[in-house]
C-alpha cells in the first residue's frame, strides 16, 4: 500500500471567505463541487487543503483525507484490525472510492482512491 497525499479537511460555514483566506497564502482552487472545494499549491499540487460545508454522502465530516493507491486493501486491513468504520467503502459519483474510519484519537479519516 502506498500513500499518495494527506489533506486536512476543514468544515466551514464561510466557504468564500475561507477560500479567499487560503488564497492569500498561495493556494488555488483545483476542485469545486459546491459543498466541497480543494485548494492546492500551484508549485506542489500534493500540498492541499479541503474546505467543506458538509459531506454529501457521509453521516459525518472527515478531519483529514488520505489518498492511497489501494483503498480496498486498506479497508480490509482496518476491518481485520477491528477499527471503527464510520462510512462504509463505496464508489462516489465524483470519481472516488472511499470510506471513513475513526482513528485512536477520535478523528475521522477519509481514506480514498481515485477511480480510473
Amino acid at each position: 500500500m502506498s500513500v499518495r497525499r494527506v489533506v486536512p479537511d476543514i468544515c466551514t460555514t464561510s466557504m468564500a471567505e475561507s477560500r479567499d483566506f487560503y488564497g492569500l497564502i498561495g493556494l488555488e482552487e483545483v476542485m469545486n463541487h459546491g459543498w466541497v472545494v480543494t485548494l492546492a499549491s500551484p508549485d506542489n499540487p500534493t500540498a492541499q487543503i479541503t474546505l467543506a460545508t458538509h459531506d454529501a454522502t457521509a453521516p459525518v465530516e472527515a478531519d483529514m483525507s488520505i489518498e492511497v493507491d489501494d483503498v480496498d486493501a486498506v479497508y480490509a486491513a482496518m476491518l481485520e484490525r477491528g477499527a471503527e468504520i464510520v462510512h462504509s467503502l463505496r464508489d462516489e459519483a465524483w470519481g472516488v472510492r472511499r470510506f471513513f474510519v475513526r482513528d485512536p484519537n477520535g478523528r475521522v479519516v477519509n481514506v480514498v482512491s481515485h477511480r480510473s
